[in-house]
């Protein structure tokens, strides 16, 4: 350590920031990752985003990595009221992303409801061609690597986790209809897993296993993922047990009372919501954009 520290001070500024992937100058934004990058100092590092912020030095990007130290710090709910209180103080430019970090730090706390609103206010923002600031494409980044993200699949993204976030109110027919939406508009393996967890709740289980042979034959992007093959070998069991479950009960007559006894009372109340209709409101405010998401 003390011989990288000697060869870290002989080198030029310009080479010293790039090795540590930090901003070149010296401001307080600066300083401010400096502690949390070089020192590793998360705690130090909030308090000097802070003093950046309150300086008006890069307060996009000072308010965003406050917001994200703090999350990784247990601290999620203080960082959803930094970015209530100084948002404001950012550029227009700033307000999508600041919104992706408040549903990832909405869902840290489980205020699902929170996040489910402003998921329904980001689809809105797409349909009405507000999203990207009017462009059909924006730079996203991941892991240090920059990659383009379309409309569509930015779209396909926000439905995915608002599906994710109807099923944690295990409100699955919600979920279902979402996730369908997303899959005919940029299909996955992973949204295609979780429509057939939808289904199973149901108890529509011929329908949960023609989505799910999909993933098996290899049909959708990321079906190899060994993620995906474990959530696959996860859903066949539950699958499985639940229509064993299904034809026992059917096998020994048991009457309504029994079955809510049973099974519980999720999937009886599942049988009498599949009659009813599966658009849900959302998706009646948004229907005379349809054609935009084919673009």
């Amino acid at each position: 350590m003390k011989e990288r520290n000697q060869i870290e001070a002989q080198l030029h500024p310009s080479h010293y920031h790039v090795l540590h992937k930090l901003p070149p100058g010296d401001s307080p934004y600066v300083r401010a990752k400096h502690v949390q990058l070089v020192d590793k100092d998360p705690e130090g590092a909030i308090v000097l985003f802070r003093k950046a912020i309150n300086a008006g030095d890069r307060v996009d990007s000072a308010l965003k990595d406050m917001a994200v130290v703090m999350k990784q710090q247990d601290r999620a709910e203080e960082a959803i009221e930094a970015i209530k209180s100084f948002r404001d103080r950012c550029s227009k430019q700033a307000q999508e992303s600041l919104d992706n970090v408040l549903i990832d730090l909405y869902k840290k706390c489980g205020r699902i409801e929170e996040q489910i609103q402003l998921l329904k206010q980001k689809l809105r923002m797409i349909y009405q061609g507000e999203a990207f600031n009017g462009k059909p494409t924006k730079t996203a980044r991941s892991h240090g690597k920059k990659f383009q993200v379309t409309v569509k699949q930015e779209t396909s993204r926000i439905l995915g986790n608002l599906g994710w976030a109807y099923m944690q109110q295990e409100n699955y027919l919600a979920a279902e209809v979402v996730y369908r939406k997303a899959q005919i508009i940029d299909p996955d393996a992973n949204k295609a897993c979780n429509l057939c967890h939808c289904l199973i709740k149901q108890a529509r289980y011929i329908e949960a296993r023609s989505v799910l042979e999909e993933v098996i034959q290899g049909k959708l992007p990321g079906s190899g993922d060994p993620k995906s093959r474990n959530r696959v070998k996860e859903l066949l069991q539950e699958l499985e047990s639940e229509q064993l479950i299904s034809i026992a009960s059917t096998a020994i007559g048991l009457n309504s009372e029994d079955t809510f006894l049973a099974e519980g009372l999720d999937q009886l109340m599942s049988q009498w919501t599949s009659y009813r209709s599966r658009r849900l409101p959302i998706f009646e405010e948004i229907s005379s954009f349809r054609d935009q998401l084919a673009c």
